[in-house]
């Protein structure tokens, strides 16, 4: 498409400070002026082309989500303009509760919907176990999609594919919960897409490094991240964390402090909540966690 100062393009891979830009099916490569990295995947751009298949990112348009992590010093962009966010989890191996609980903590401050999918349900002697952790969230609202990608394909491609239409969605999980299994499903296209983006990319790496945008029918796109272990929530503030954990909401303004940070004080309405098993407690640990985090940011 293009504008009046140039190409606009939606980013669908980034390595390191190298992009890659789709503008109208066109795949070019693109750097950003000097030494910013402040583009996600997911992003629009408007393009200044320097060469045939290169172009400069001359601004970014308005996003209407940003999702990313963060730790002491740093912070990592995961993905903008998203609006749904699937997190993988698997009856085996095991899952953690710590990446399943940050990644919603993430999702809501940044206002994108958030699902769990379990894979691996042909897995019968460990489904019970892992359904029953899974209701610590479940329990709070958030949808869960049980699927098994390799026994059922045709099955997990009908319970998945009508929640990604019309949506920009990203699928996260730690490593082994089968989530590159599934993105292959649904698109069919995806490895020889990665080929081409890692050629274009001239990454020389391997190709799980790097977050990719799939394009999919409809307007609809996945994106997919590499696995990661961890993920930090330094940058979010005390006021937003309060927020995101959405079992906090009934009993926000309830606390006899206006300013009450819901670790230790008297009369607090979440602690009430804590103690009466209104809301779990290893949510409400992770809360404080996240919150000794957000203290201490040097960034």
């Amino acid at each position: 498409m293009s504008g009046a100062t140039g190409l606009t393009g939606t980013v669908i891979a980034a390595h390191g400070r190298h992009y890659l830009a789709d503008v109208d099916g066109r795949k070019l490569q693109c750097v950003t002026r000097g030494k910013k990295t402040n583009i996600a995947v997911g992003d629009v751009v408007n393009l200044k082309m320097t060469s045939e298949d290169q172009a400069v990112i001359e601004s970014i348009a308005e996003r209407k989500t940003l999702l990313y992590r963060s730790d002491q010093y740093k912070s990592k962009l995961l993905a903008a303009n998203l609006t749904r966010l699937f997190i993988v989890v698997a009856t085996e191996p095991g899952f953690a509760d710590d990446l399943i609980s940050r990644s919603l903590v993430a999702a809501e401050a940044a206002g994108i919907e958030a699902h769990l999918i379990l894979n691996k349900t042909d897995v019968a002697d460990l489904l019970p176990k892992a359904r029953e952790r899974l209701l610590a969230y479940t329990s709070l609202g958030y949808p869960l999609h049980e699927v098994s990608a390799r026994a059922n394909p045709e099955h997990a491609v009908a319970t998945l594919m009508p929640l990604l239409e019309g949506e920009s969605s990203i699928f996260i999980g730690q490593s082994g919960m089968g989530k590159s299994s599934l993105i292959n499903l649904l698109v069919p296209d995806a490895d020889i897409a990665v080929r081409e983006i890692s050629a274009a990319l001239d990454t020389g790496k391997h190709t799980t490094t790097f977050t990719r945008l799939y394009a999919l029918d409809g307007g609809a796109s996945i994106i997919d991240s590499p696995g990661f272990q961890e993920f930090g929530l330094y940058h979010l503030s005390e006021g937003m964390l309060e927020r995101a954990f959405v079992e906090f909401k009934p009993y926000l303004g309830g606390c006899k402090f206006y300013n009450c940070r819901h670790l230790i004080e008297p009369q607090c309405a979440v602690l009430t909540a804590v103690a009466e098993g209104k809301i779990a407690r290893f949510r409400h640990t992770l809360y404080g966690q996240l919150l000794h985090e957000s203290a201490q940011t040097l960034y």
